[in-house]
């Protein structure tokens, strides 16, 4: 019998997402897809590969539940980047610490080193 899989894993296409308090165009989000899986994740832009690592989830007693992304190719290969994300039903909400700092709300700012994602699962 295989092992069972995390909710958290499986393609994930974003709907909204904001950089630093600004709102991203509709035209770029609609062009990525987040792949979590084993342990692993990938970034495809356009179809192409942009990022790709493996990533660790933190189930914490308190707060928000944790999740570590360590890019191992493309252009963020070395960073991590430490996010918090909520899951509900076939939506996920994350929000990236882009400074490798946990982030302790779902929110971003002006310079804040955050972005966040909402996601709807494709598969």
């Amino acid at each position: 019998m295989p092992a069972a899989h995390h909710p958290i894993e499986g393609l994930w296409l974003p709907v909204r997402a904001e950089l630093d308090g600004v709102e991203a165009p509709a035209l770029a989000i609609e062009r990525i897809e987040l792949t979590l899986r084993s342990g692993k994740y990938a970034v495809r832009f356009a179809g192409e590969h942009h990022d790709r690592g493996h990533y660790e989830l933190i189930n914490v007693e308190s707060g928000h539940a944790r999740l570590t992304l360590t890019s191992q190719h493309g252009e963020n290969a070395g960073r991590i980047f430490a996010s918090i994300y909520q899951l509900l039903g076939n939506r996920m909400r994350i929000c990236y610490g882009l400074d490798g700092i946990t982030p302790d709300a779902f929110a971003t700012k002006l310079d804040s080193q955050r972005y966040l994602v909402t996601y709807r699962r494709k598969e």
